[in-house]
């Protein structure tokens, strides 16, 4: 299995889960149409953007071509890579009936065309592109991200010394810093917060 040199977008989780199959790296789904009501999705998709841009991979029809173009407005052109699956008309397995356009999406496009597709953004490296953490809700909870006094505030703070938006949920936080951010600059954003927290008191 080769790695992806850079973050890429599907629009559901079925779609994440056939590109897995065949790919490690950043896989993020739009949830359909849920991006465009999602203000923390948009900020994870620009951070994800930064260094070398993402790559879009939506179906071939006319929702998809939607979601495509609201990416576009939202991102750099030099940041967007396009790729296209072909237009062969079918129905996907666990459906019981064609998609409006009928025609296959990602989830039921052909394996090999699949690679074919991906295989320029393959890395040589069995490292991702971005090194991900293992973080879960309840390391969050232990040091007072969540569920807690003041957790939004602190959030907030760890935000800004990951350089991730401020606003960010407990749950939109976690997916950041697991796409995003390295063991060694994690530690040091709450050694940072932690010795505010000493100063301040």
């Amino acid at each position: 299995m080769m790695t992806l040199d850079r973050p890429l977008i599907v629009e559901g989780r079925y779609d994440k889960i056939k590109v897995a199959s065949i790919a490690r790296g950043v896989i993020v789904t739009t949830d359909g149409f849920g991006v465009f009501s999602s203000e923390e999705k948009v900020a994870l998709i620009r951070k994800l953007a930064e260094k070398k841009g993402v790559i879009v991979l939506t179906d071939s029809d006319g929702a998809g071509l939607v979601i495509r173009n609201y990416i576009k407005n939202i991102l750099p052109p030099d940041k967007i890579v396009h790729l296209y699956t072909p237009e062969v008309y079918g129905k996907e397995k666990r459906k019981k009936v064609p998609s409006k356009a009928g025609i296959l999406g990602v989830e039921g496009t052909d394996i090999a065309i699949l690679k074919k597709l991906l295989s320029p953004y393959f890395t040589e490296t069995d490292a991702p592109a971005e090194a991900p953490m293992a973080l879960t809700k309840a390391m969050l909870y232990e040091i007072g991200l969540c569920g807690g006094d003041n957790a939004a505030e602190k959030r907030r703070k760890l935000a800004g010394f990951l350089g991730l938006p401020g606003t960010l949920s407990a749950n939109a936080l976690l997916e950041a810093v697991n796409w995003t951010v390295t063991e060694e600059r994690w530690q040091a954003a709450i050694d940072a917060l932690s010795e505010e927290k000493q100063t301040e008191e």
